[in-house]
């Protein structure tokens, strides 16, 4: 069963550093360029929780507001998420019409009709990253055995399917020698490791960057002591209903977003280098992987 954050004063930091409630019982605002055009289409992107959904939209309501502009064809408008399974409920009900989903869920959302047009950031950046404290005393996985581990979700493929395939690699029993602890977002995992709250927290770099960038005073606390290998990066996704022609329009301008001044600041502020041609097929190499780890670890989804 996933665990919230268990002291008060790791609450009050957490909040006052997220600027959210990760229990917060409605799925979060929706954000849109103003004012919308009258005769446009809508659509919803829906983001998965990289960030907190405060973070989030500071991190992709530019994007949205660049599509809007530069396709007149429609209106987007971004649909933050309070956790993963809440973003998971989403796009299995075919809720929102596009989505930037982690490399799992993509799978899992082309069973109700979403297809890939693009990668977000490039394959090798997709990797799990192991958190500890300065003035830790873990220096080998073996080390973890006994002690708690914070991962934003259990279907977090780079912050946590990857990270426990790795410990289950070096020797550990994922299910039984540590004490996994889903704390619900990325920066949670982070401040866990911090606040002393686990052992180690698990995150992947996009998230870690972006803590240094806000936190450079507790981030320095901080070292990374294990990363995964790599495998591919999250996608982006169109719902089968959207008209192949929004479908290129869209892929168009995020394929050569990284070629102008204002959309290389866009994906500096979502640590993202730049779009990249993908296509469902692409993604083949993480159902090997998830199935690999479902046979020699655990269920991804946990019942």
């Amino acid at each position: 069963m996933p665990r919230c954050l268990n002291t008060v004063s790791l609450v009050l930091f957490a909040l006052f550093l997220s600027g959210c409630e990760r229990n917060q019982q409605s799925p979060g605002p929706k954000y849109a360029p103003a004012p919308l055009s009258q005769t446009a289409l809508r659509y919803h992107l829906a983001v998965h929780p990289l960030h907190n959904p405060a973070k989030l939209q500071q991190c992709y309501q530019p994007l949205v507001e660049y599509l809007s502009r530069e396709l007149p064809s429609f209106n987007l408008m971004l649909e933050p998420s309070r956790d993963y399974q809440n973003f998971e409920e989403k796009f299995r009900a075919r809720q929102t019409e596009m989505l930037l989903p982690n490399p799992w869920q993509s799978l899992e959302a082309m069973k109700v009709g979403y297809t890939i047009i693009a990668m977000a950031g490039t394959a090798e950046d997709f990797k799990g990253i192991f958190l500890v404290r300065r003035d830790s005393a873990i220096n080998e996985p073996s080390d973890l055995k006994g002690k708690s581990v914070s991962y934003p979700s259990p279907t977090a493929l780079a912050a946590c399917i990857m990270p426990q395939y790795f410990l289950h690699t070096h020797g550990i029993k994922v299910t039984t020698e540590i004490d996994n602890r889903y704390v619900g977002s990325q920066e949670s995992s982070i401040m866990n490791a911090y606040l002393k709250q686990t052992a180690a927290g698990v995150t992947w770099p996009p998230p870690w960057r972006a803590f240094q960038k806000d936190f450079p005073k507790e981030a320095a606390d901080l070292q990374v002591i294990w990363e995964t290998p790599s495998l591919i990066n999250n996608s982006v996704m169109v719902r089968d209903d959207v008209s192949s022609l929004v479908r290129e329009q869209l892929q168009r301008s995020l394929l050569h977003l990284h070629e102008s001044q204002e959309g290389r600041d866009i994906l500096a502020g979502m640590e993202t280098d730049r779009f990249y041609p993908a296509s469902d097929a692409d993604y083949e190499v993480v159902r090997q992987f998830v199935e690999r780890f479902e046979k020699e670890v655990r269920p991804v989804e946990q019942k």
